[in-house]
């Protein structure tokens, strides 16, 4: 290499790569990786609030739909290390609506089955966003007068329904009760007809009252658009707005699917 091509090379190696218009945006014009400074402000809480989790554990006394019944041994430990095995290897067997779980069209709508509606296809933009925790008149199911009382605004698209299901501490017995509150099938239809509510979250087994447990449901599955979240853990939060994150596992062809549920205050 003759001395002008050593100089060039040089002189190239000596520009910022800012100054050449490439540079990688976690890096400052003056080549100083800003990256870990920004996670580590995001670690430290910026930009995020306190996480509540509202998932039931998933135990063997989880309360099931029937009364008395509970959900069973959920994980079996098939491979043990205790036992031999070079690793430990769980296996899960469940219901996808034990728990804390969604609801996807197919659930009660033979149609919105037959068409593939099943959990992946759920709208993660109406599982995840802004929410309103509400407390139900504590004496009544959920019924299209206790709508018009509540009086929630239009726009709102998340509403979380706590009833006497928490204070009765329902979902923590071990066994079914179906004397849970829900909704009644006028109270869905009420729902359906005068709010922009898309997804319902209750703190029973079921978004529908035991009594209307079809009916109710006929009416919530219509049309495809609105998502229940059911067997939510309400128990010590205050009512208000809140940033709901809910996460149901990609069960593809599932009508159902255990779901992680976090709300963000």
């Amino acid at each position: 290499m003759d001395g002008a091509a050593l100089l060039l090379v040089l002189l190239v190696a000596a520009v910022p790569l800012s100054a050449a218009g490439d540079a990688h945006p976690g890096y400052s014009d003056e080549g100083t990786c800003t990256v870990g400074a920004d996670l580590r402000r995001l670690e430290e809480g910026g930009g995020r609030g306190r996480i509540i989790d509202i998932t039931h554990a998933y135990v063997p006394d989880l309360p099931a739909f029937a009364t008395g019944a509970v959900t069973g041994p959920v994980v079996r430990l098939k491979e043990s290390m205790a036992d031999g095995s070079e690793y430990n290897l769980s296996e899960l067997r469940m219901e996808c609506h034990a728990g804390t779980h969604v609801d996807a069209p197919g659930h009660i709508n033979q149609a919105h089955f037959a068409a593939g509606l099943d959990v992946d296809t759920l709208d993660l933009d109406v599982l995840n966003g802004p929410a309103l925790l509400v407390d139900v008149p504590r004496d009544t199911n959920i019924t299209a007068e206790v709508m018009k009382f509540l009086n929630i605004p239009r726009g709102v698209r998340r509403v979380l329904f706590r009833t006497l299901n928490t204070d009765r501490k329902l979902m923590w017995r071990k066994g079914g009760d179906m004397s849970y509150v829900g909704f009644t099938e006028d109270g869905a239809q009420w729902l359906v007809d005068n709010t922009d509510i898309k997804l319902i979250g209750v703190d029973g087994l079921s978004v529908a009252a035991f009594d209307y447990l079809i009916s109710a449901h006929v009416v919530f599955f219509k049309t495809p658009d609105i998502i229940p979240v059911e067997g939510l853990k309400l128990d010590d939060i205050e009512a208000g707005i809140y940033m709901l994150h809910c996460l149901p596992l990609r069960l593809v062809g599932a009508e159902g699917a255990p779901t992680r549920c976090i709300l963000i205050k």
